[in-house]
């Protein structure tokens, strides 16, 4: 608890300092309260071109009230002016200390105070504040505030970051026909992220690029009268060799997914393929898997083998060292009446046992439990998995995508899309997915990719779990 002085407990020469790190997070927060939209001040924005972020200079200045209204003189101090002159400029990830010390006193309430801002022995601002003293004894308290999150995707952002280093991935896209089928394919083209090879119709595809200005010089396009021709040509550009991934477009998922799986001439590998959400929730610290939401309507215990592995080998290809795998289910205990608690015990039981391989398995777990420390360890649930899981595997495919869009459009998670468990990726967004779902899949799609040529993760391990301030 914070408690402040008043008008005859102050003197001249008094004095309260803070320490305040300056993190991205500050930055955008001031961009929304202000309306400030300095690409300088903005922490990610491409047009900096590498140049450090600087702090606006009234963010820095506005760190005065914290001293004023917290410490001296406090709760109910009044600001009467402020003068600020700013000597330097400070960075991202600098550490401010922010001071202010009293200076004269005016009765019946008045106090003027000198206030700087010092980076290490560098003085960044200063300035001379005039405030009326609080004239009733208040405390406030430190944590009062409600909590904050910021719309960002972290993870997105580092798994773009880490395809930097590997070479774009030939990919055949079926049937980009519409608006964010196609910008989605280009965007990955201009991100480096995929050489796309379009297949489809022309007349639409350029007349698609036609409306949206986009442009298609260099890009490849390949004449196909229908969209199971298109499939079909995409499945036989990956056994050519010509293509090392296949994105869906503006085509049902059955239509394309009828050319990967034929037992004659298709993508199979000996194993189920699974679909895999790969979600970033601003409000969860880690990368979440979703598993399987897409393809397998009701998997059956077997089935949902492959699915834990295949979830796991993606899990290991974005930079997750050993994933977590949490089974879930409406409850934590084991009911034979609920089927699904029955398959999570199981798979539990074989990962024990070395039958699935790279991560550790727990069920049956409750959302709750699956995401919070808190609720396990008050239901007495005591597990690696419980409360830290990064990849949550669903009953069935209504559950799964149920949850996938709640943590879309509840939880504004920015989301991927991926088939796994075939010769090669098949980025599966759908029809509804903007041109950042689609690139953000790309991105999964191309370590993936790299981690089935090679057997190993582009990313360090563990490194998508740093916590998001």
């Amino acid at each position: 608890m914070l408690s402040n002085k008043l008008f005859n407990e102050l003197s001249v020469g008094q004095e309260a300092s803070i320490t305040r790190v300056a993190a991205p997070e500050d930055f955008l927060v001031f961009a929304h309260v202000s309306g400030n939209l300095n690409p300088a001040h903005l922490p990610g924005d491409k047009s900096n071109r590498g140049a450090e972020t600087v702090a606006p200079a009234m963010w820095v200045g506005s760190l005065f009230s914290a001293i004023l209204g917290n410490f001296l003189p406090g709760a109910g101090t009044t600001y009467l002016s402020q003068t600020l002159r700013f000597v330097a400029r400070a960075h991202v990830g600098d550490t401010l200390l922010v001071s202010a010390r009293v200076e004269e006193m005016r009765p019946p309430s008045t106090v003027v105070l000198r206030t700087q801002v010092h980076r290490g022995s560098e003085l960044v601002a200063d300035g001379v504040a005039e405030v009326l003293a609080p004239t009733v004894r208040r405390t406030v308290d430190e944590g009062a505030l409600p909590g904050l999150i910021l719309q960002r995707h972290v993870h997105m952002d580092r798994l773009l970051a880490a395809c930097a280093s590997l070479p774009p991935l030939p990919t055949a896209v079926v049937a980009p026909e519409e608006e964010n089928a196609l910008l989605g394919a280009l965007a990955g083209t201009r991100e480096k992220l995929i050489v796309p090879i379009l297949i489809g119709d022309e007349r639409k595809i350029r007349d698609v690029a036609k409306a949206t200005g986009a442009d298609l010089t260099g890009v490849a396009i390949e004449i196909c009268g229908g969209h199971d021709a298109a499939a079909a040509r995409a499945v036989e550009l990956v056994h050519q060799g010509a293509a090392a991934a296949v994105m869906k477009g503006h085509l049902h998922t059955d239509e394309l997914l009828k050319h990967v799986v034929k037992s004659q001439g298709g993508l199979r590998i000996g194993r189920r393929i699974s679909h895999v959400f790969i979600m970033d929730a601003p409000t969860l610290k880690q990368l979440v898997l979703v598993t399987d939401a897409a393809v397998n309507i009701a998997p059956t215990l077997e089935e949902k083998v492959d699915i834990v592995q295949n979830a796991i080998d993606l899990g290991i290809a974005l930079g997750i060292g050993r994933p977590k795998v949490c089974v879930l289910s409406a409850v934590e205990t084991v009911n034979p009446k609920i089927q699904s608690t029955l398959d999570a015990a199981v798979l539990s039981k074989m990962a024990e046992r070395g039958q699935i391989r790279g991560g550790d398995v727990d069920g049956p777990l409750a959302m709750d439990n699956a995401l919070s420390l808190t609720a396990a360890r008050s239901k007495g649930i005591h597990s690696l998995v419980a409360g830290r899981a990064d990849i949550l595997v669903v009953p069935n495919l209504e559950s799964g995508n149920i949850l996938a869009k709640e943590l879309t459009y509840a939880a504004q998670a920015e989301g991927a899309g991926l088939v796994i468990g075939a010769k090669v990726p098949i980025l599966l967004t759908s029809r509804a997915d903007d041109e950042q779902s689609r690139l953000f899949s790309c991105a999964v799609a191309t370590l993936y990719a790299h981690w089935l040529a090679t057997g190993r993760s582009a990313i360090q391990p563990e490194a998508l779990k740093e916590t998001v301030q």
